[in-house]
C-alpha cells in the first residue's frame, strides 16, 4: 500500500489562540485534548477522522527560513467555498500573502488563498478548478512555492 498523509501536527506558542483559529474561524472539530500544564494539546478533525494535531511547545513563532515545514495546504471542494473561507479569514483579520484568490501558476485552473496561522504558519486553502483568469504572483515559479 501506498503511504498517504495521515495528519499533521504543528507545534504551537499558545494553544487556546491557535485552537480557537483552527477550529472557530477554519471549522475542525475538537476531537480531543490534554490540558495537563506542560503537555497540552488539541486533536482537530473533520466527520471523526483527524486531520490536524496541535502541540504547545514552540517557545517561539513560525520560522520559514529553517528546515522544515514549508507550509500546510487544505484543499476546498469550490472556488466559491475558498471565497467563504476568505471572508471568514479577513473578518479574523487573518494576514494574508497575496490579495484574494490567485492561481496556482500562470493559466493554471487551480488557486486559492495563502495566509498565516497566529503562530505566522504558512497556510493554503485551494480548489483544483475555479481559479482561471485569476492573477498569479510569480510567472517563473508556484505560487505555493514562495511566499
Amino acid at each position: 500500500m501506498p503511504l498517504r498523509t495521515g495528519h499533521v501536527g504543528l507545534n504551537v506558542t499558545d494553544l487556546d489562540r491557535s485552537l480557537a483559529f483552527y477550529r472557530d474561524v477554519l471549522g475542525f472539530a475538537l476531537i480531543g485534548e490534554g490540558k495537563e500544564e506542560g503537555r497540552r494539546y488539541a486533536f482537530l478533525g473533520q466527520d471523526g477522522n483527524l486531520v490536524l494535531t496541535l502541540w504547545q511547545q514552540a517557545g517561539e513563532p513560525y520560522d520559514g527560513g529553517r528546515a522544515g515545514l514549508h507550509h500546510l495546504a487544505f484543499e476546498a471542494e469550490s472556488i466559491e467555498r475558498v471565497r467563504e473561507y476568505e471572508a471568514a479569514l479577513r473578518a479574523h483579520g487573518t494576514d494574508f500573502a497575496h490579495d484574494g484568490v490567485v492561481a496556482h501558476a500562470e493559466g493554471a485552473a487551480s488557486g486559492g488563498i495563502f495566509f498565516h496561522d497566529p503562530d505566522g504558519t504558512r497556510l493554503e486553502i485551494s480548489a483544483p478548478t475555479g481559479a482561471a483568469g485569476a492573477p498569479a504572483p510569480h510567472a517563473s515559479a508556484p505560487t505555493c512555492g514562495f511566499f
